[in-house]
């Protein structure tokens, strides 16, 4: 077995003063009398309280706190693992806490405490919400996650005295929630043990099978395991290698994946042996790995360099497998001392706590992309469904053309990348080279790809993007985005109601502000500002009548009620520009009847594209892309609110740019692969590149863009192709 192995066992006759001991080994300055005190204090709250098992409550906490030291957590860690269950079990009061404790505690202590106890619609819900309650409480404190980590796994070892349903019920919230948090957190002790209770609970037969199997060959696997423990050492000692070698069973839960993964019985798994050799630093690594593929032949495809290129928890190390002693597979782990106290306790093994420095507290980059999407997400499911995919450590290594690495998530798509990389470069992406090849944006990206980001200044994205990207940091930004386009169109329109509304008083909205006219509006209906006010209005949310009365510097008559019974009065213009449009033009100006409008050559925008209009003196109105760089240049009170007309269903003219490999035939090829897809092409200009290249721009009719982006997918497949962009 591996001496470093962490024991997480339920101890029910741990006594505070071993526990104290075993505290004052890790930390030889603790207050031992405030632990003491804190313990008592837990104790007395939890006096009138059983467990399940019959055992006194307070024999929980005091194993909760015997993990968090086992992970070397701080001393504030560990009091809170006393506390962790008195403020919702025992109503003790979050300021009492703060008062003995002090603040810190206070803080693990209220993070961890459960969900309240809200009348939800299903479990499934209520479970989400928690997970979503969690992951805010670990993103102010990072302790609060692993608190709660301890606390469920003394709660999984001692799940046997609760009824098979809470069994179940418990193993799958474990499996679902508390696992992928570990591993992510790099605690993979914790993670390798609750994998195995869960099977234990949810799986029953299996996991008496595995273990019965497994204990049969007992003694014949400890030879085997200590026999290639000594030829390994035997060859690291021909090469002056100092190293631990140690070597054990995998986890049972690990046996069981791969047994249902490739569908086979036990007997058909071969590497069921683990071995891990520990040195004094990198280079010594390298040096066994050359050692332990000299002495056994090594399977090929099966190394993995992750001191290289660590995991996204900071996991180093190497891994080989190789064929043992009586040809047996065997899978080697090399890595330092230090790589191993991270791989065992993760977070909690580089603390920074332990030196009261807490400015280094150091929130993980994926906790704060949680924190980012838990903003722009109404829906608890979603968020857990997000979430779950994102704590998948095993994911992908995807480099940039620089040779910088990026990890994502198994099945990221290109597009994923491009976020992954930076949000202008994910807002701007029009494709994507892969390998030297152009892919679509929604291209599944494999490990060991070398990703190129295509981008163009027009570009937005779309709500169609949502359904491509896999990774929540794309899904934010994206989300964020439209948001953005979605608020901006609601300011112009509350702008342009205001204002209209202000001038039968005589007035404006610039001199209401200047006079603090406002002042009783922001106040009453709970407003930041004049911008707020105007998206609200032009989002609905409050009507003129709501506000006028409100606004000091004109004398408001109430309007007559006909509004509330007929159209409103924007309503009414934009059903008449409507109706006056039909279905013959393809935008609709609201608030002007039978008036000339035209795309902006620039960026000629098809349906799909966020748009905007320009009042153009002696040519109407100019519809611009929402990203287009002549709209940001026209001055603001020009701009007037058009919308595409979804009665218009004719095609639209949009350029292709297309860069190839300069070979006989390709105009025909590309013109073909564009017909296929039911485009009609207009025109198409062609000329050689110096360097062997063609160049080839193309008009091509489409409805809207989803249409233009099939297009584009179309031409992408093409060997010859290197790049396709909107022109």
């Amino acid at each position: 077995m591996f001496s470093e192995r962490i024991d997480f066992s339920h101890e029910p006759n741990l006594t505070i003063d071993e526990l104290i001991r075993r505290v004052e080994s890790a930390y030889p300055e603790v207050d031992s009398e405030a632990l003491r005190k804190c313990y008592e204090f837990a104790e007395e709250k939890h006096s009138k309280q059983k467990r399940s098992s019959g055992e006194p409550y307070i024999v929980h906490p005091l194993n909760v706190a015997a993990t968090l030291v086992k992970l070397k957590m701080d001393v504030d860690s560990i009091m809170s693992g006393f506390l962790h269950d008195v403020v919702e079990d025992c109503e003790v009061p979050p300021e009492e806490i703060e008062k003995r404790f002090g603040k810190s505690v206070a803080q693990i202590v209220v993070g961890c405490t459960k969900i309240s106890k809200i009348n939800f619609k299903s479990k499934e819900e209520s479970q989400a919400e928690n997970f979503r309650k969690m992951v805010v409480a670990m993103a102010q404190d990072l302790r609060v996650i692993i608190v709660k980590l301890s606390d469920r796994m003394h709660n999984m070892r001692t799940l046997q005295y609760v009824s098979k349903e809470k069994q179940m019920a418990k193993a799958q919230e474990t499996l679902d929630i508390y696992v992928p948090l570990a591993s992510r957190l790099g605690i993979n002790s914790v993670k390798g043990d609750l994998e195995d209770l869960c099977l234990r609970y949810l799986h029953p037969d299996s996991y008496y099978r595995l273990a019965e199997k497994i204990s049969m060959k007992r003694k014949e696997r400890e030879e085997y395991i200590n026999d290639t423990i000594a030829t390994i050492n035997d060859r690291l000692m021909e090469y002056s290698v100092v190293a631990e070698v140690s070597g054990r069973p995998k986890h049972f839960y690990s046996i069981y994946k791969k047994m249902t993964q490739r569908g086979v019985d036990f007997d058909q798994i071969q590497d069921l042996l683990a071995f891990r050799v520990l040195t004094s630093n990198i280079t010594e690594c390298y040096k066994v790995l050359g050692v332990i593929h000299s002495a056994f032949t090594p399977v090929p495809g099966r190394f993995k360099d992750y001191i290289a290129i660590p995991k996204v928890n900071n996991y180093q190390s190497l891994h080989t497998t190789v064929i043992g002693p009586k040809a047996e597979r065997i899978e080697i782990q090399i890595r330092t001392f230090e790589m191993h106290e991270v791989a065992e306790r993760g977070v909690a093994a580089h603390w920074k706590y332990k030196e009261r420095d807490k400015s280094q507290t150091g929130k993980l980059k994926w906790v704060e992309e949680l924190m980012e999407f838990n903003q722009n997400v109404t829906n608890s499911s979603e968020f857990m469904d997000v979430v779950k995919n994102d704590l998948d450590v095993g994911g992908i290594f995807i480099f940039t053309p620089a040779g910088d690495v990026k990890e994502l998530r198994y099945g990221a798509t290109a597009l994923d990348f491009a976020y992954a990389v930076h949000t202008q470069v994910g807002n701007q992406c029009i494709g994507a080279k892969v390998n030297g090849k152009m892919v679509p944006l929604k291209y599944r990206l494999k490990s060991g790809d070398t990703v190129e980001i295509m981008t163009s200044k027009t570009q937005v994205p779309s709500k169609d993007w949502l359904k491509i990207c896999k990774t929540s940091r794309a899904i934010t930004k994206i989300k964020q985005y439209l948001q953005k386009v979605e608020r901006d169109k609601h300011k112009l329109d509350g702008e342009e109601m205001l204002e209209r509304a202000l001038k039968k008083y005589g007035s404006n909205t610039k001199t209401i502000e200047k006079n603090s006219g406002f002042h009783e509006v922001y106040d009453q209906l709970h407003m930041k500002g004049l911008e707020e006010l105007q998206v609200q209005l032009g989002a609905g949310s409050y009507q003129l009548r709501d506000v006028l009365p409100k606004v000091i510097g004109i004398d408001y008559v109430e309007e007559p009620q006909e509004e509330v019974v007929k159209e409103s009065f924007s309503e009414q213009i934009v059903n008449r520009a409507r109706r006056s449009v039909g279905r013959d033009n393809a935008v609709i100006v609201d608030g002007l009847d039978d008036v000339q409008v035209r795309m902006g050559k620039c960026c000629n925008p098809i349906p799909g594209d966020p748009i905007v209009g320009f009042i153009t003196k002696g040519r109407g109105i100019t519809v611009h892309a929402v990203g287009c760089h002549r709209a940001h240049e026209v001055e603001t009170s020009r701009r007037i609110q058009v919308e595409w007309n979804k009665g218009y269903a004719f095609s639209h003219p949009v350029n292709i740019r297309v860069m190839t490999h300069d070979k006989p035939g390709i105009l025909s090829k590309i013109s073909k692969s564009i017909n296929n897809a039911g485009i009609n092409i207009r025109s198409a200009m062609a000329r050689s590149l110096p360097d062997q290249k063609g160049s080839f721009v193309f008009e091509v009719e489409v409805k809207d863009y989803s249409e233009l982006l099939k297009t584009i997918s179309a031409i992408e497949q093409m060997e010859e192709v290197i790049t396709v962009n909107r022109a």
